[in-house]
């Protein structure tokens, strides 16, 4: 793994140590928990980390108390603390700034964010094979390619991975993103403005087709995949701090295969997934867990490729892929550990 100890990193850190002081203070839910991260050299000892989500508790995250409810997290000798993230980069951050231990998010934006802000934080694992970003809309709103978004507005959280690779997707769709207005909304909103004509379409994942299907109440949905045209991009992938894979690279590896280890299952059991979760987050609804997560199967589990694994190659493709948003040069040992990282 290459080490990014550079001043404009240590000053990145600095105002990132910060943002999750103020965070704290906020009583914003996850957005500072506070992170165990102790060695687990010694034998016998169980380690404490904290994880976050990638965004909320929603279906599409269930796998992490899959593996805490099947005792995987035991069997590896790991007390796990699970807090709800709130998006990719605040992830990251946190994460960077050692008040998580382990997160998970969207790999482009991964790749742009240690890119452009130097953050110590590096990929050691893959949960989605391709990305599940999208652009939602529905069967009236006259949107069915993404040359007729130009003009429309479209709904979604400032800062937020759809965002982030927006100008991408468009350019590689023919779509001048400059056309497209972005409305700022806080996730739990969308469906709201969408259904009630507020904004056009929303960014959302594929697998929140069942939330917005719910929310539209038997209006056609529709589904515009950035994986359609950027069939290279992975979706989201696990990290951790460059400092944690460095100290104790061992307890980063026992995380990386229970978690994976929830992350098969889940996909595998579907129905009980969407109960586990409910155990665990009450006012999650199970059945749209559920639905979520046999959406996200074949993101997971793809021909030929382990689950969690990461190709180089593919990591230098998306590299050159998002190339027109870095404001640094990144080379994938930047921002994968490939010693910690499976392999195909």
């Amino acid at each position: 793994m290459q080490t990014r100890r550079t001043l404009s990193a240590a000053a990145a850190l600095v105002g990132v140590l910060t943002l999750a002081a103020c965070a704290g203070a906020s009583g914003d839910a996850g957005a500072a928990p506070s992170a165990g991260g102790e060695s687990s050299s010694a034998a016998g000892e169980t380690a404490k980390v904290t994880y976050l989500t990638s965004f909320n508790t929603f279906g599409r995250d269930a796998y992490a108390y899959v593996a805490e409810e099947k005792g995987f997290f035991d069997e590896a000798g790991i007390d796990v603390t699970i807090e709800p993230g709130s998006g990719t980069v605040d992830v990251m951050k946190l994460v960077a700034s050692g008040s998580a231990d382990f997160g998970t998010g969207d790999f482009s934006t991964v790749v742009v964010t240690v890119a452009n802000e130097q953050l110590p934080v590096t990929t050691v694992g893959v949960i989605h094979q391709k990305s599940l970003a999208a652009v939602v809309t529905l069967g009236d709103r006259g949107i069915a390619e993404p040359a007729d978004l130009a003009g429309k507005k479209i709904g979604d959280q400032p800062g937020s991975t759809n965002q982030v690779i927006f100008p991408t997707y468009a350019k590689a769709a023919g779509l001048d993103p400059a056309s497209v207005e972005f409305v700022p909304a806080a996730p739990p909103a969308l469906p709201q403005l969408l259904v009630s004509g507020q904004v056009d379409a929303i960014g959302q994942f594929v697998v929140g087709e069942p939330l917005i299907a719910a929310a539209a109440q038997g209006k056609d949905v529709v589904v515009l995949p950035y994986g359609d045209v950027l069939p290279d991009l992975y979706g989201n992938v696990l990290f951790t701090s460059d400092k944690l894979a460095e100290a104790d690279p061992e307890l980063v590896s026992r995380f990386t295969e229970a978690l994976l280890k929830g992350l098969e299952y889940s996909v595998a059991n579907p129905e009980e997934t969407g109960e586990i979760l409910r155990k665990y987050q009450p006012t999650q609804n199970q059945d749209v867990a559920t639905a979520e997560v046999k959406l996200m199967a074949p993101y997971v589990e793809v021909d030929g490729t382990k689950v969690g694994a990461i190709d180089a190659g593919r990591v230098r493709s998306t590299i050159d892929i998002m190339g027109p948003a870095l404001k640094n040069p990144v080379t994938p040992e930047d921002v994968v550990d490939f010693d910690l990282a499976p392999g195909k």
